[in-house]
């Protein structure tokens, strides 16, 4: 039995599907099928049922899972656990964050971290809080930023670090776009563009506005937020959005930010990762970086100059 065979069983496992596990570990179809096979000879089990393309993980399968996601978590612990002896000199880490955190706010972190330790190679995967969420699960990142999150079993919120505002947007020719504030009970008028199931800022959003009564009209679901600031823009309906997200648009008049009168929707971005996994020095100093950003939180300027741009 050897890693590669492990790797590979969790990668099928994970995926579902020999075609997708084989893009996901970079190798092909018929190179996992043989380390399957020869990991189910070693083992004197089927691993897999094979239904055409569908494949299911037996009760053997789901058994062998979790003792084969220990032992990859294991030699990675102790990669890390040997890299840490040189320091920060050298060494690894891979970063997961949700959307809004991800495109708006780990770039300038990131950077600061590389210029800090040049030697550690750091990588970014970017996607919405549930997808985050299931990687950290399976003990795929290092450390995982979401926006709004609950904590689950098997989590450790290690931060709750930045704090985010999502805001109201829209057009500059909005009958809205010159008010600092809305009444709540007006948002029900509007079609209300959000983004898709699974996304943090749609949930913190929909539980704010459920939580204060406030009533809202969904005429239309994307799955990104570019995608929710150029419908907002071609006037096909209003939207919350983080703060972090619209700073250009604001700043250069595209888009008019405001807030429903008396209520602020708010949320952190979490820090978590998986409690087995082992919390290295390069996501200790990486989590250090995300610290002093909360604690000297950039502002906003072009949010506060104008009235009929800016919050105030």
């Amino acid at each position: 039995m050897t890693l590669r065979q492990l790797e590979v069983f969790l990668a099928v496992a994970r995926e579902k599907s020999f075609s997708r596990a084989a893009k996901r570990i970079h190798s092909s179809q018929p190179t996992l099928s043989e380390h399957i096979g020869e990991l189910e000879r070693e083992l004197g089990k089927k691993l897999f049922f094979r239904r055409g393309r569908e494949v299911t993980v037996t009760e053997a399968g789901r058994v062998f899972e979790q003792y084969a996601a220990g032992a990859i978590s294991s030699v990675e612990g102790a990669r890390q656990a040997l890299a840490d002896l040189d320091g920060l000199a050298h060494g690894s880490l891979l970063i997961g964050a949700s959307t809004t955190p991800g495109l708006y706010v780990m770039p300038s972190i990131v950077a600061a971290f590389r210029a800090r330790h040049p030697g550690v190679e750091l990588k970014l995967q970017i996607a919405n809080s549930q997808v985050i969420e299931g990687r950290v699960k399976e003990r795929e990142l290092d450390l995982g930023i979401v926006g709004g999150h609950a904590v689950a079993p098997g989590e450790e919120c290690l931060s709750a670090g930045i704090l985010d505002e999502l805001v109201l947007i829209v057009p500059p020719r909005h009958a809205w776009a010159k008010r600092r504030d809305v009444v709540p009970e007006s948002l029900v008028d509007q079609p209300l563009l959000v983004r898709e199931d699974g996304s943090a800022t749609r949930s913190v959003t929909e539980r704010a506005l459920q939580r204060a009564g406030v009533r809202f009209r969904v005429a239309m679901e994307l799955d990104h937020t570019e995608a929710i600031k150029q419908g907002v823009m071609a006037g096909l309906g209003v939207a919350f959005v983080s703060i972090y997200a619209v700073r250009g648009e604001v700043a250069t008049g595209r888009l008019r930010a405001l807030r429903l009168r008396g209520i602020r929707v708010q949320r952190h971005f979490h820090v978590i990762h998986h409690e087995a996994r082992r919390v290295t020095a390069s996501a200790r100093a990486f989590m250090e970086l995300l610290e002093e950003a909360a604690r000297r939180p950039e502002r906003v300027e072009a949010l506060k100059r104008k009235p009929n741009r800016a919050l105030h």
